[in-house]
């Protein structure tokens, strides 16, 4: 396994621009993370790094993973840091650490790969994971607790509906397995808001940057990995489906942003509101990684939603948040880290690049 390298210094300090105030607050936190191995943990633990070495936070926190060792060969130098502490198990019947802390990030929960079309045993294995952690956030009497829920709770988006507002009532359908995780997702968020614990939650959209896995389970990560490749792209469907991306490094903003200023109980979208179709982020991804692609339609056999694009006005009014880093400016960046993958060190930026011949 090659390590993957740390996000980059501009990455680092934008960071930390945008949250000297957030760690004001948590200066000295003890944070407990779930899914602290996964995207959001990544860039989350950067940014607890980041405010350490930048700002003097002196946070610290422990991180429960079922495979630490795996971690640490894959991400050394997260894994390596003095404040970051390890302990092995499932969320679902771990064992309480004897020390106090003050927040819960809880990332934790299986993913729609994971689900597949009879997931039933993963679905309660997830949900007894969520009564885990908030019994062990009663127990240790956190100041609070928050859960990373995700779009998929709102189910299809109407056609007419160009951005789904946290007020939307529409959910999954229940009779189509591919809904499963939208409902592990909602049941989650009961959990979480009649549970006693001072909680707030985020529903994530789609997202750009380091650590993105360059899969075919996520149409810009498999966009940027075929560019690098030199194509062709291979778009799945007619390329009609609109999506939004927001770049991680304003993810990690976001998501600092919202445990410390979140209401209690109350739910915020997660996202950009930038909406873009997929055959467009396809030609843009290989524009900027200079590739002379051709693009390849292959038959989808999923379900994919037609729009996925987040209202996120909420939390742009009640914390003044903003998307700093713009898409174009999004896919330079993951497009650098991309090709920086088994050199150890991140490139300049991406549109010097040529595709590998």
């Amino acid at each position: 396994m090659t390590p993957l390298p740390p996000i980059s210094r501009d990455d680092r300090e934008h960071i930390v621009r945008h949250t000297t105030e957030v760690w004001r607050d948590l200066a000295g936190a003890n944070f407990f993370i779930t899914g602290g191995t996964g995207f959001y943990g990544k860039w989350l633990l950067e940014s607890i790094a980041a405010g350490n070495d930048l700002l003097g936070a002196q946070a610290r926190a422990t991180i429960l993973s079922r495979d630490p060792a795996r971690f640490a060969r894959e991400v050394p130098h997260l894994a390596a840091r003095r404040e970051f502490s390890w302990q092995v198990g499932d969320a679902a019947d771990f064992t309480f650490p004897d020390e106090d802390f003050d927040y819960v990030f809880h990332f934790a929960t299986a993913s729609a790969a994971e689900l597949g079309s009879d997931g039933t045993a993963i679905i309660m294995q997830t949900l007894r994971g969520t009564e885990r952690v908030l019994q062990f956030a009663r127990t240790k009497g956190i100041k609070r607790l928050l859960f990373a829920s995700s779009g998929a709770i709102y189910g299809p988006q109407p056609a007419d509906l160009s951005h789904i507002p946290e007020d939307y009532r529409g959910c999954p359908d229940p009779t189509d397995s591919a809904s499963a995780y939208g409902e592990m997702k909602r049941i989650s968020e009961t959990l979480c808001v009649s549970s006693g614990v001072d909680c707030v939650i985020t529903r994530g959209f789609s997202f750009l940057g380091p650590y993105l896995p360059l899969t075919d389970k996520f149409a810009a990560g498999s966009f940027i990995r075929d560019a690098l490749a030199g194509g062709p792209i291979r778009i799945y469907g007619d390329g009609t489906p609109v999506r939004s991306y927001l770049y991680a490094a304003d993810l990690a903003i976001w998501l600092l942003a919202i445990l410390v200023r979140g209401r209690s109980g109350i739910a915020y979208n997660l996202g950009s509101d930038q909406s873009i179709e997929l055959s467009r982020l396809a030609i843009l991804i290989a524009e900027r990684a200079l590739a002379a692609c051709t693009f390849e339609r292959q038959k989808n056999h999923g379900k994919a939603m037609d729009r996925y694009v987040p209202d996120v006005s909420r939390a742009r009014h009640e914390f003044r948040l903003t998307i700093d880093i713009g898409l174009e400016s999004a896919i330079e960046r993951s497009l650098a880290y991309a090709c920086s993958l088994g050199s150890g060190e991140p490139r300049g930026n991406a549109t010097t690049m040529r595709p590998p011949t």
